[in-house]
């Protein structure tokens, strides 16, 4: 692998590759550059290499080399620079597309030479043993081996980018650039199964995105761009596979959008509602499901009433004659009868999964399915609508057919108005979206509708008919078309009739045991005379029989829930069975494929040894095979030098052995070296001595001649001096005549100059004044216009220099502001913290006093037991006025005590307070409670009596 110091000399050195013709050698050299650990960092260069490396790819078609070189290089710029991969890509893309169209002109080749059915596969032995023995032209063949190629290395250039933009958010655009492209691709040359290939790509995709939802870079389907962008693609999708006839993917396409837009729960836009149910309806159309068909045109016709504003009258009554009309096509009965069970499952879930896709509900659920029929169907015309708009022949057909009863003049009336309905039709120019209308395409569903709605009413009233009168009545279809369709309601029990051949006659109605109208006749008659035996003679009770019959009907209840649970038991068993064997197989499936893993590997790796192993013997083999020939040539050599000297060999050559040979051929080729350059040596002196020889005899003729090479130049000499004088003269004598000759005109030219100086001069004066002139108001202008704008520039700095003078002022105002609140706050925090304290000081000495004064009375009081003194009976002190404002007012307590002080209490008449001390804490408490209480209510008795209190202490 060559290596490169710096990315420019491995662009440098392709190119020089290049230019001798070598792409091979040069297309190596970029692609171990790009695959190089070493050149990871991206630079324009890289960008650079690129562009020349996929131009290499594309001129010798190498595929797998491209896709390999993009997709190091997605991981060089991935992080650092997106948009140079988007641009290598489109390069890639665009000269692919060109080699193509240009193959496809110079071919003079059309879209037929694409006639291959597969551009994946490669070509078969006996297509080419095929090509060769049959007739083809040569133009044909040249055109094949010529387009193809192109286009296979197009359709690969279309997957290896779709498959390296995929899952990338950076690149979303870009993606759904190139499915489009190669959408368009497969439609312009009819490629269905490239086209296939592409849809399951496209969807392996979306489902490895929904799957690794950890990736880095990975798209967000709920951001309106990138959803915009899926859904495009899936609808362009759409819209090709319907116009290749792909009818299959078309459906697909149509489940890809719904899954789409149920992963996001988001419903899309009307303009592509429009577009998914006009795709729907001709899918449905072309499968021959009517019903699903007349719900899709239902859902189109309400989307373009609701949302299409230029819809025009005559579109919406086309579009409404369409629903109707495909309403009308739905076969009157129901194709599942007599199916089985399972039959009958699986058309209800496909119903159920239709329905979904015609209602496009994103959050479908079970209990919310509608099922679909064609009563429904009908109702839903008339409750929306839609009756009202369509043409009055299509109403008039609607009546008819639906709740006219007319036998006999069914036909004739339907086939009238199937007249006029079958020229209705044409393009819609105001619902682009929706394609041509042509009513005419229901026409023979509806006389289908018309001969079973005939058979339906003719059977209520005839019994018998004939088989002719029933060809007369039915005039749209031969007998051998009304009978098959006359079975096909039968086999569907929408008919009872039956066909006699031999009578000409059709029987209508079947009289047998097995008849609708005589099925039950018998259980009803029996069960009348039940009860007309029960009326007349009246049954008589049996006590023990019914009792026995109860208890009967007790145990057959009980027995048939023990076989219920006994079944569910077993189920649970079974299904507990199958998941142990499903686990254990997968277990055994694990291992298998572990042990098979492990085997190949070994396998492998001993035939990659033995491979070596044989690969290193060859060489040996090969060198050693090749000395012993180079060694027989030297021999061979030798022994013919030797037979040509007259000499024998001195050995032969089967008896000796390869160093034998090898060292008689190196003293042979020693002694004929000696031998050549003793030969060299006497050649060269007799040269030598030849060569004197010669020079010596050559001097005096050479020097003969050069004497006589100088006579003969000087003489030449002389003569053409001789004519270069003539010649001068001559000249001289033409140019002294011209010169008498414009003489003449010599002052007519000095007036004509000085004229055309003069009027140039006063141009540039004139034109030189009128510049100055205009650059001086320029100036002025610009003067004023500097003066004006500095004036406006004072004011806005002063005004803004004004500003922000008062705001600093505004600033230093509330500054200030704040700090002399912050001040005045302290101040009276600290006065409060004084008064606090000395508070607290009052109290302290309060209660040392009082401390004090209760031990002296314990000390004075000699009675052993305890006076209980009554509550009641205790004096009250009357606190000054002073200590009691009425007003509710708050006094402190300092000043209630100075209050209380001047007018003490004697102690002689207090009586003695209570010496139990847990009392006296807790009527310490209660009033320290009280006295942290604000007062309330201009001062109520608690707090006078807590202020009392205080000052009797």
């Amino acid at each position: 692998m060559a290596t490169f110091a710096r990315p420019e000399n491995a662009l440098k050195r392709a190119e020089e590759l290049i230019n001798v013709e070598q792409k091979q050698e040069a297309l190596e050299a970029l692609h171990s550059f790009i695959t190089s650990r070493r050149y990871r960092a991206w630079t324009r260069t890289h960008e650079k290499i690129m562009f020349k490396y996929v131009e290499l790819c594309v001129d010798m078609r190498r595929g797998r080399h491209a896709k390999d070189g993009l997709i190091q290089y997605r991981g060089i710029c991935q992080h650092v620079n997106i948009s140079s991969l988007e641009e290598v890509i489109k390069h890639f893309m665009q000269l692919a597309t060109e080699k193509a169209e240009n193959a496809r002109n110079q071919g003079q080749a059309s879209e037929e030479a694409l006639d291959i059915d597969d551009l994946e596969a490669d070509k078969r032995p006996e297509d080419l043993m095929l090509s060769y023995v049959s007739g083809e032209k040569g133009k044909d063949r040249s055109d094949r081996e010529l387009v193809t190629p192109w286009f296979k290395f197009l359709w690969e250039t279309y997957r290896t980018v779709l498959d390296i933009l995929r899952n990338n958010s950076r690149l979303e655009a870009l993606y759904a650039m190139t499915a489009h492209r190669a959408f368009q691709f497969c439609k312009q040359y009819k490629r269905t199964t490239e086209f296939r290939r592409l849809c399951e790509i496209i969807r392996n995709h979306l489902a490895n995105l929904n799957k690794y939802r950890d990736q880095r870079d990975r798209p967000d389907l709920t951001a309106p761009e990138s959803l915009q962008l899926y859904l495009d693609t899936r609808f362009e999708q759409l819209k090709v596979a319907t116009e290749l006839e792909l009818w299959q993917e078309a459906f697909r396409s149509i489940e890809d959008i719904h899954g789409l837009m149920t992963m996001v729960k988001k419903t899309p836009k009307p303009s592509l509602m429009v577009v998914y149910y006009s795709k729907l309806s001709e899918i449905f159309w072309m499968s021959n499901n009517h019903l699903y068909h007349a719900y899709a045109w239902l859902k189109l016709f309400s989307l373009q009433k609701s949302f299409n504003k230029n819809l025009t009258q005559k579109d919406l009554q086309l579009i409404a004659s369409s629903v109707v009309l495909a309403a009308l096509s739905v076969p009157p009965y129901d194709r599942s009868y007599g199916a089985s069970h399972l039959e009958l499952e699986n058309e209800k879930e496909r119903s159920f999964r239709v329905a979904n896709l015609i209602a496009f509900d994103v959050e479908s659920k079970p209990e919310n399915r509608e099922v679909l029929s064609r009563s429904s169907l009908l109702l839903d015309l008339v409750a929306k609508g839609v009756m009202n708009c369509v043409t009055q022949e299509v109403k008039d057909l609607f009546h008819i057919l639906e709740h006219e009863f007319l036998p006999l003049d069914l036909a004739l009336q339907v086939q009238s108005l199937l007249t006029k309905i079958s020229k209705l039709g044409g393009k819609l120019a105001s619902a682009s979206s929706v394609p041509e209308v042509q009513l005419s395409q229901y026409v023979p569903s509806l006389e289908k509708l018309a001969a079973l709605r005939l058979l339906q009413r003719v059977s209520q009233v005839y019994q018998t008919m004939s088989i002719d009168n029933l060809s007369k009545i039915i005039p749209f279809f031969d007998f051998p078309i009304v009978e098959k369709i006359s079975v096909d309601a039968v086999k569907n029990n929408f008919l009872t009739m039956k066909l006699d051949y031999r009578q000409g006659a059709i029987f209508f109605g079947n009289k047998s045991l097995e008849s609708e109208g005589l099925r039950d006749h018998l259980s009803v008659f029996a069960e009348s005379l039940s009860k007309s035996r029960a009326m007349i003679y009246h049954p008589v009770k049996r006590i023990s029989k019914l009792g026995q019959i109860s208890d009967l009907m007790e145990v057959v209840e009980k027995e048939h829930k023990r076989l219920l649970a006994r079944k569910s038991i077993i189920e649970k068993r079974k299904e507990e069975q199958e998941r142990h064997l499903l686990e254990m197989e997968r277990e055994e499936e694990a291992k298998r494929l572990k042990l098979q893993k492990i085997t190949e590997e070994a396998e492998q790796k001993r035939l990659a040894s033995e491979f070596q192993q044989m690969k290193n013997q060859r060489i040996l083999r090969e060198i050693e095979e090749r000395e012993l020939e180079e060694a027989q040539a030297l021999l061979q050599e030798a022994e013919k030098r030797s037979k040509k000297k007259g000499k024998k060999p001195v050995l032969e050559g089967e008896k000796i052995t390869k160093q034998t040979l090898i060292d008689m051929a190196a003293s042979e080729q020693h002694r004929e070296k000696l031998e050549m350059e003793k030969k060299l040596k006497k050649l060269s002196k007799t040269m030598d001595y030849l060569e004197r020889a010669k020079r010596e005899e050559a001097a005096p003729l050479i020097d003969a001649a050069f004497q006589q090479r100088l006579a003969e130049e000087e003489a030449l000499h002389k003569i053409e001096q001789q004519r270069e004088i003539d010649v001068s003269r001559r000249r001289h004598a033409g140019d002294l005549e011209e010169k008498r000759r414009l003489g003449k005109m010599l002052e007519h030219k000095s007036s004509f100059q000085e004229k055309v100086l003069n009027r140039r001069r006063s141009e540039y004066d004139r034109h030189r004044q009128e510049r100055e002139q205009s650059i001086n108001n320029i100036i002025l202008t610009r003067k004023e216009e500097r003066v004006a704008k500095r004036k406006i520039i004072y004011f806005l700095r002063t005004e803004e220099e004004r500003q922000k003078r008062l705001h600093e002022e505004e600033e230093a105002r509330k500054l200030e502001e704040m700090e002399k609140r912050k001040k005045e706050e302290a101040e009276r925090k600290a006065k409060l913290d004084e008064i606090a304290e000395k508070q607290r000081q009052r109290e302290r000495e309060l209660e040392e006093k009082e401390r004090q004064w209760r031990e002296e009375v314990l000390g004075k009081s000699a009675v052993p037991t305890r006076t209980t003194v009554d509550p009641a009976a205790r004096p009250v002190a009357v606190p000054p006025a002073a200590a009691a404002p009425s007003t509710g007012k708050y006094v402190p307590k300092f000043k209630r005590m100075a209050a209380e002080g001047a007018a003490p209490v004697p102690p002689a008449q207090t009586p003695p307070p209570e010496t139990d001390k847990w009392s006296r804490t807790d009527d310490r408490g209660e009033r320290w409670r009280d006295d942290r209480r604000p007062p309330f209510g201009g001062g109520g008795p608690r707090s006078t009596s807590t202020w009392q209190s205080s000052g009797a202490r």
